[in-house]
């Protein structure tokens, strides 16, 4: 399969930058961020990754805190399932525990968190109902027995790494085993399945993008498996992503490293290395105050005042508006990168 080599080259060249950087983890945190900010507008989030990154930093933004909690809770459901992977295989036990934290204190949250539906859903436009449906998934009666079965492919490694999680997704989604959350889950396993078997080091592949620029498709494709077998459609435009998401992760690395390269050139050789150092953690998120920058790096508030002072001189942060007290910069040029559209081709 053509589309297989591609995806394998291109996925393969993202593990090799990510291994290739010096602190690959500064990138991590805003991709993770992106993966959760796209992967939830998928289900009717608005919230951007600025105004996520924003109000990490103890920026004021005027997005509605229940999609700015939604898109954070899908930040420490991935962070925890990837920690877990050290001690927990890839299970249904795992995808509980992701659910959970998922859905913790969201819309949706009191549709048992972490527990396996006992009644029936299904999916079709806003109001529709289960004689109008697009797609039910099975009954509750039948609802384990799949599962177990998707549990038992779930830690098949006879196919290609690729092949296996796209399978692995569709075959999820068919299931459908939450009340709620269902897409958000699936689309976290992705992640996981890769990182589970070495294809990629850390979160660095945000597919999700690619899913929600061509929504369409996405559920175009999904239905097709269910309704009349198209594995082999779905797993060409699945791949495609994979490819696709690669080769624009792999660009916004190269496009954020030589920002930083450039920057730390231009501010050497001053009498302190601070600003080079607080420097770093505007990659990790455009957004800062000084307090915290003074927390991280562990100095004085005076000497992270001087630090930002000195970055704000060579136009590398702006102030995000004029306050007296917490002062929000950003690294302006480091947001566009992050949040520039994805490659479609």
């Amino acid at each position: 399969m053509v589309s297989l080599s591609s995806a394998d080259r291109a996925v393969g060249r993202l593990a090799g930058e990510g291994r290739r950087l010096p602190n690959p983890h500064l990138l991590i945190r805003p991709f993770i961020r992106k993966e959760a900010v796209l992967s939830s507008r998928i289900e009717g989030t608005q919230a951007t990754l600025g105004e996520l990154l924003a109000a990490e930093a103890g920026a004021a933004v005027e997005r509605s805190p229940a999609d700015l909690r939604e898109v954070g809770n899908y930040v420490t459901a991935l962070e925890y399932a990837v920690e877990r992977l050290d001690s927990l295989p890839l299970s249904l036990r795992l995808v509980r525990e992701m659910h959970e934290r998922l859905m913790h204190d969201v819309r949706g949250g009191a549709a048992t968190p972490g527990e396996f539906r006992s009644s029936q859903n299904w999916i079709g436009p806003p109001g529709c109902t289960l004689n109008d449906a697009t797609y039910v998934p099975p009954p509750p009666p039948e609802l384990m027995p799949c599962l177990d079965a998707w549990e038992g492919f779930l830690r098949d490694d006879t196919l290609p790494p690729l092949v296996h999680a796209g399978i692995v997704h569709a075959q999820f989604e068919a299931i459908h085993p939450f009340l709620d959350g269902n897409g958000r889950v699936g689309r976290l396993l992705i992640t996981l399945l890769l990182i589970d078997r070495g294809v990629i080091p850390s979160p660095l592949l945000y597919l999700s993008a690619y899913f929600e620029a061509t929504r369409e498709e996405y559920y175009a494709r999904l239905l097709g498996v269910t309704e009349r077998g198209e594995w082999e459609e779905w797993l060409t435009y699945f791949l495609r992503g994979i490819t696709l998401q690669s080769e624009d992760a792999v660009e916004r690395t190269q496009r954020l490293d030589a920002l930083l390269s450039q920057w730390k050139r231009e501010l050497s050789g001053g009498q302190s290395r601070l600003p080079e150092t607080a420097l770093d953690l505007f990659v990790e998120n455009p957004f800062w105050t000084v307090r915290g920058v003074a927390e991280r790096l562990e100095v004085a508030f005076t000497t992270a005042q001087r630090a930002i002072a000195r970055l704000e001189r060579a136009g590398v942060v702006t102030q995000v508006r004029e306050r007296r007290r917490n002062r929000v910069y950003y690294a302006a040029d480091i947001l566009d990168v992050l949040e520039a559209p994805p490659r479609l081709h």
